[in-house]
């Protein structure tokens, strides 16, 4: 619905080399338009009314709340659709290739100084009108009408306007109803009450358009999480400010404490603690030293940092998020479908009663015409669906920002909107319970050394090895500037590594090499054995005298992983573990984390079969995993949860739903989200026809008025555009 008071004026007709036609498949352009006043499916009818039949137009895709609109067609140029737009009202503007897609942040519905003139004069004629009906007891008196024509003529010309374009268009939209009651009440000698109606009319749109641009202010949110400069290091070693989307890839940018960070990219030098949860949801901040990744909108606490930029600025993690978040407004989910098809038959429905409702008691029953009449018109003011089709929208969007502000990236309504449904969780093991590779799980000391001396030593010899068991000891010793200098290093190969450290040879290898040298004792054996019982892999540090220490090494389990189990079991989500690994160590973890049904030794097709088994017992059931192994069992369940997928591609485009960290504790929130989601919708489907009903039955009563019929309706998509905002609040 359109905010405006006045006609804005129209927009200049870009060339055609100015819209952003992109070719796609069989021939078949797509061009993108940002249409400013087109804000509910009133407007979005109204375009598929007029492109109906029209020949070379293939698809209308829409985004209502981004209002913006991509036509695949089959025409040589734009121009038959600018015309057609402009026909109907639509202030279309064909958005460039380099221009953004997302909401822009800039407020619509702000009115100018003109506009809120009228609108003053409008309110004051109307009341105006209304008290002299009151004081005079006439309707009709030649001041009373003068007051509400100037109200019509300064607050009602548009919505006029669009419902002779309506009527025109053969749209029966609230428009249309409006200004068809409107003139009706004047034809009946309603002056003042036409005037109450235009002017409650257009302030309501007012507050109904503002209030819908929260939900685009949120999406508009992400956008701007990342800062438009970069200091960036120049050719001549100078560091200057540059703009975001200039930089290029392979540039060095520095962060210092306290900026958010612009571009994805490397740490190549600092160490500094980074406040992800822009992107993650992360409630505590990451530590991040060389090497390690870093997105762009999320913020530098501490140090400063020289990061290697690998993305430009339309690719980096967050804009692919909002991308997302954009390409699923258009993705309807099943209640919106639902509330789409019934508001298609609804409205022409109740327009037929209220004829009805008009002729019946004058004609067979011999009544008086203009107060049925009256109640006709009544119930027209109250017969347009768009509370009832707005609610979905918003609340879905809603619900997909609240989402990634929490980490979770979720592809589409109809996937937010089915999680209220999972019975069932399958979780792969590696990557997913697990953090998906080698850690260092306890240190043993021998012979009457200390743990902090048997990982220096053991660390200082992997660090020449790339062995992920030797990268996982380095990571638990000390800092490498602490490291010792290793001589006469040697790999041995199936066994370990040896080498000379302060004038000693020492080993650092397996159960077999300490064997091979003729060094295992009781003590040794029975410790090795346990290690190896727990599933974890052992190895020993020895010097020329003997066993200096045992390392226990694993695949740990991720943080809080039991109390996940127990969230999932507690909201009636069972949880199964489905693992290539063998049965063994699969049971182990099971236990671990609470996870009584366990699968082992799966190859991908088998993870499939235990997904359809699961599918046929629960019937809607998830598969969260991290693995090209695990794709065949994402594909099949009725979601998909993709695990660590900030910074791949791959998982933000593939799964249904990414979690956009490694927390598992997403998949729950996720859960409650859902339920909520769905909770709201089944409100305002219940709030916008049980309004409606009320109002229904006290027009036919005599007992509703057309100003409070306005009321109805618009206060009716007032509570459903808040209601579903709630999502918003809840996020926070």
């Amino acid at each position: 619905m359109e905010a405006e008071l006045m006609s804005a004026p129209p927009l200049s007709e870009p060339t055609p080399a100015e819209s952003n036609s992109t070719p796609a498949a069989g021939g078949v352009e797509v061009t993108q338009y940002r249409i400013e006043n087109m804000d509910c499916p009133t407007e979005e009818r109204l375009i598929r009314n007029k492109f109906e039949g029209m020949p070379g137009i293939v698809q209308l895709d829409f985004s209502l709340m981004n209002r913006v609109l991509n036509v695949h067609h089959r025409l040589e140029s734009p121009e038959p659709i600018l015309r057609a737009l402009k026909s109907i009202g639509m202030q279309a503007e064909p958005l460039r290739v380099d221009a953004p897609s997302a909401v822009d942040g800039a407020d619509a519905t702000v009115l100018g100084a003109t506009q809120k003139l009228l609108l003053a004069v409008s309110g004051i004629s109307a009341v105006a009108a209304e008290i002299m009906s009151w004081l005079t007891g006439s309707e009709t008196s030649a001041l009373i009408i003068g007051l509400a024509i100037i109200s019509i003529a300064t607050g009602g010309l548009p919505t006029l306007r669009k419902g002779w374009i309506a009527l025109r268009s053969l749209t029966l939209d609230i428009n249309f109803l409006m200004s068809l009651a409107v003139l009706g009440a004047v034809a009946i000698g309603q002056w003042p009450e036409a005037a109450m109606v235009v002017f409650l009319f257009a302030v309501a749109e007012l507050i109904e358009s503002m209030s819908l641009n929260r939900a685009r202010r949120a999406v508009h949110g992400l956008m701007t999480l990342a800062p438009e400069m970069a200091t960036v290091q120049g050719t001549d070693g100078r560091w200057e400010a540059m703009p975001s989307h200039a930089v290029p890839v392979g540039a060095l940018m520095r962060v210092k404490p306290g900026e958010r960070i612009a571009l994805d990219g490397a740490v190549v030098e600092g160490e500094s603690t980074v406040n992800q949860a822009p992107i993650t949801g992360e409630s505590m901040p990451v530590e991040k030293r060389k090497g390690d990744t870093v997105y762009a909108g999320t913020i530098n606490e501490q140090g400063m940092l020289d990061v290697h930029v690998t993305t430009n600025s339309g690719n980096s993690t967050l804009a692919r998020i909002v991308r997302v978040i954009e390409e699923t407004q258009g993705k309807q989910a099943p209640t919106q479908r639902f509330v789409d098809m019934f508001a298609r038959y609804y409205t022409p429905a109740v327009v037929v009663m209220a004829v009805l409702v008009a002729a019946i008691p004058p004609v067979v029953m011999g009544a008086s015409f203009v107060p049925w009449l009256y109640k006709a018109l009544v119930m027209l003011v109250i017969a347009c669906p768009c509370a009832l089709v707005i609610s979905t929208p918003v609340t879905v969007v809603s619900g997909l920002t609240a989402a990634a502000r929490r980490g979770i990236l979720i592809k589409g309504g109809q996937f937010l909107e089915a999680g209220h449904r999972l019975k069932a969780i399958a979780v792969d093991k590696t990557g997913t319970l697990t953090i998906g590779h080698p850690a260092v799980t306890s240190v043993h000391p021998l012979g009457g050394g200390m743990e902090q001396e048997v990982l220096l030593l053991a660390a200082s010899l992997d660090a020449h090895s790339t062995h992920p068991i030797a990268r996982a000891v380095v990571k638990a010793g000390p800092p490498e500037k602490f490291l010792l200098p290793v001589s006469q290093f040697e790999a041995l190969p199936g066994r370990g590594v040896k080498g000379v450290i302060g004038g000693m040879t020492f080993y650092l290898g397996n159960h077999r090499l300490l064997e091979e040298r003729g060094m295992c004792s009781p003590v040794v054996e029975a410790l090795l054995d346990k290690l190896e019982d727990d599933a974890q892999t052992a190895i020993v540090l020895s010097s020329e005298t003997g066993p200096r220490g045992i390392i226990a090494v694993a695949d740990v389990l991720r943080p809080k992983v039991s109390s996940v189990i127990q969230e999932l079991n507690a909201l009636g989500v069972a949880t199964v573990m489905l693992t290539g690994d063998n049965v063994r160590t699969a049971k182990r973890i099971s236990e671990l984390v609470g996870i009584n049904n366990v699968k082992g030794e799966l190859l991908p097709e088998h993870k499939l079969e235990e997904v359809q088994r699961l599918q046929s017992t629960y019937g809607a059931v998830g598969m969260v995993g991290d693995g090209v192994n695990d794709a065949p069992a994402l594909a099949q369940a009725d979601i998909g949860f993709a695990m660590g997928a900030a910074g791949s591609d791959t998982a933000i485009e593939t799964a249904d739903v990414a979690l956009m960290d490694d927390e598992l504790e997403k998949l729950p929130a996720f859960v409650r989200l859902s339920r909520r989601t769905k909770n709201i919708l089944v409100q305002n489907i219940v709030l916008a026809l049980g309004i409606k009903a009320v109002f229904f039955a006290l027009a036919l009563a005599g007992m509703a008025t057309l100003w409070m019929a306005v009321f109805a309706d618009m206060g009716a998509s007032l509570l459903v555009v808040f209601n579903g905002l709630r999502l918003l609040q809840q996020a926070k």
